[in-house]
C-alpha cells in the first residue's frame, strides 16, 4: 500500500453506509471471490460484517492485479471508494446490502493455504467430526460465530441480571482438595507432592461467598469425569453460577432463578434477532410463571401419558425429561418447566430437606425444550447438620475446613442455582449437539484433536 494511505484510518465494514462516495480503508478477510469476465467481487469480512467489493481494472489495473492472487481467508487491507449498489442487486440480508467497495489498492497481509472444504457457502454442512477436527478454521464462518454471539449474550446478560439484583462477581479456583457433590466424577490431579482435583462445581466458594458479599455471582469452567458420550454431555463446561443469603424460604430461590432466566431469553432475543431466523429458531416460550410441579407429579403424568414406569427413579431419565417439557407445551404453553423435590439420596451433602415432606428436598431442576438446563434449592446453613450429613456421603471434613468454617463462623438461610450456558445456547437455536455450543468441546473421545487418532499416531511413531 502506498505511503499515501497510511494516514488513512481503518473503518469497519458495518460503518461503510456512512461513508457513500467516499473513500476507506477496509481491514479483513476474503471470504469469498467470484470472477465475472474482467470483473472481480470479493465478499470481505471483519468483525463488524460482510461487505461485497468490486475490482475493476479500468478503476485500478492495480488493484486488479493484485485480486487476480486472492483466495478465501487471505488477510487484506483495501483502499476503495464506496457506492451505492444498483436497484437491482441490493442485499437486503446484509447490514451493508446497500453499498458496495470499489477497489482502488489492496494489499496482502497474509496468504491461507487452500481450504479443506468450502466456506463461502450460507451454512457449514459438515459432519461434526470434521467441524470440530478443523476447529481454527470452521469458528470463522459466519453461521458458526453466531452461536457465540448468542452464548456472549447468555453470559452478558446473567451478569448484568444479577449486578442489578446486588450481586458481586468473584472468581471461583478450579484446583480445589475434594469434589463439592462427592462421587467419582471429579479429575484427580498431581498437585506437586499431593493429590488435588479439577473443581466440578464452585459449589463451596460461592457459599464461602455469601458470608462475605451476601450475594454472589460467577462465571466458571466445571469439570466432569463423567464417562458420558452423548449429545448432551461435556466434560468442561461454563456453568453461571449464583447464591445468595438471607432468604424467607426456598421459593425466593427459584423466583430469582426464574428472573434471570427470563432476563437471558428476552435479551437474545431482543440482541440476536437476526442469528434466531438464520437458524429458523423459535423464541422460547415462556409464561408470567414458569410452571412447576414436583418429580412425583411429573413422573406420574409421564406414565400416564406414555404407560412408562419410572415412577420409582430418584431422577427424570432422559427421555422424561423429553416428555414433561412436551406436556408443559400443550397444557402450560410453556418451553420451561419447573422439576422439584428430588430425594434427599440423589442430591449432594448440604441440600436441604423438607421438613414438611421428609425424604425429599426443596430443590429444582429448570428443565428447557427437554433437556435439564439449570438446578438449584435452599442449602443447610445450619453447622452441626452440615457435618453430620456429610460424615453420612464419607466427606473428608478435614480437606473442607474453610467451606465449614463458613458455616461455623454464622452463614443466614441461603440457596443458590446454577445454569449450564451450552445447555442454554443449545436449546435456543435448536442445536442438535452441545458440542456445537461449545467453542473447544471436551469429552471423552476429544481435547482438541480426538484421542482415537492421536493414540494411533503415538503407537504408530513406536
Amino acid at each position: 500500500m502506498s505511503h499515501a494511505t497510511l494516514s488513512i484510518q481503518r473503518t469497519l465494514i458495518v460503518e461503510t453506509v456512512d461513508f457513500v462516495g467516499k473513500e476507506v480503508l477496509l481491514k479483513g478477510w476474503v471470504r469469498l471471490r467470484r470472477d465475472h469476465g474482467k470483473l472481480i467481487f470479493l465478499d470481505i469480512r471483519d468483525r463488524s460484517g460482510l461487505i461485497q467489493v468490486v475490482v475493476n481494472p479500468k478503476a485500478s489495473e492495480r488493484a486488479h492485479k493484485v485480486a487476480q492472487e486472492l483466495k478465501p481467508e487471505f488477510v487484506v487491507e483495501i483502499l476503495g471508494k464506496v457506492n451505492k449498489r444498483p436497484q437491482g442487486t441490493i442485499n437486503k440480508d446484509l447490514p451493508t446490502g446497500t453499498v458496495e467497495l470499489e477497489a482502488i489498492e489492496i494489499t496482502i497481509l497474509s496468504e491461507a493455504e487452500a481450504l479443506p472444504f468450502d466456506m463461502g457457502t450460507d451454512a457449514l454442512n459438515l459432519e461434526l467430526p470434521t467441524l470440530l477436527d478443523h476447529r481454527g478454521l470452521t469458528l470463522r464462518h459466519p453461521k458458526i460465530q453466531a452461536i457465540f454471539k448468542v452464548q456472549e449474550t447468555v453470559i452478558d446478560a446473567f451478569r448484568k441480571v444479577c449486578k442489578e439484583k446486588g450481586f458481586s462477581e468473584f472468581q471461583s479456583p478450579v484446583i480445589i482438595p475434594q469434589g463439592a457433590e462427592g462421587g467419582s466424577d471429579v479429575f484427580e490431579v498431581q498437585y506437586f507432592n499431593h493429590k488435588a482435583y479439577l473443581s466440578q462445581s464452585p459449589q463451596f466458594y460461592k457459599q464461602i461467598m455469601v458470608g462475605v458479599f451476601e450475594r454472589v455471582f460467577t462465571v466458571n469452567k466445571t469439570l466432569r469425569a463423567e464417562p458420558s458420550v452423548t449429545t448432551r454431555h461435556l466434560t468442561e463446561v461454563t456453568t453461571l453460577d449464583a447464591e445468595f443469603g438471607f432468604i424467607n424460604n426456598w421459593l425466593e430461590v427459584m423466583d430469582m432463578a426464574e428472573d434471570v432466566i427470563k432476563s437471558m431469553i428476552n435479551k437474545v432475543s431482543a440482541e440476536n434477532s437476526d442469528i434466531l431466523r438464520s437458524y429458523k429458531a423459535d423464541p422460547i416460550k415462556i409464561p408470567a410463571k414458569i410452571p412447576r410441579i414436583k418429580l412425583r407429579e411429573a413422573q406420574e403424568i409421564i406414565f400416564k401419558r406414555t404407560g412408562r414406569d419410572n415412577r420409582q427413579e430418584e431422577d427424570l431419565q432422559p427421555e422424561d425429561e423429553k416428555e414433561i417439557c412436551k406436556w408443559s407445551l400443550e397444557e402450560k404453553a410453556s418451553d420451561l418447566i419447573f422439576v422439584t423435590h428430588y430425594p434427599v439420596s440423589k442430591r449432594p451433602f448440604y441440600t436441604f430437606e423438607d421438613p414438611k415432606d421428609m425424604g425429599f428436598t426443596l430443590s429444582f431442576d429448570l428443565l428447557g425444550r427437554g433437556i435439564e438446563i439449570m438446578t438449584g434449592g435452599q442449602r443447610i446453613n445450619d453447622y452441626k447438620k452440615l457435618v453430620e450429613n456429610a460424615k453420612k456421603r464419607k466427606i473428608d471434613l478435614k480437606k473442607s475446613e474453610i467451606y465449614l468454617q463458613a458455616f461455623r463462623y454464622g452463614m443466614p438461610p441461603e440457596g443458590g442455582f446454577s445454569f449450564g450456558s451450552e445447555r442454554i445456547v443449545m436449546k435456543i437455536l435448536n442445536l442438535s449437539n452441545i458440542r456445537e455450543a461449545s467453542l473447544f468441546p471436551r469429552d471423552m473421545e476429544r481435547v482438541d484433536e480426538r484421542l482415537s487418532l492421536l493414540d494411533k499416531e503415538d503407537k504408530e511413531s513406536h
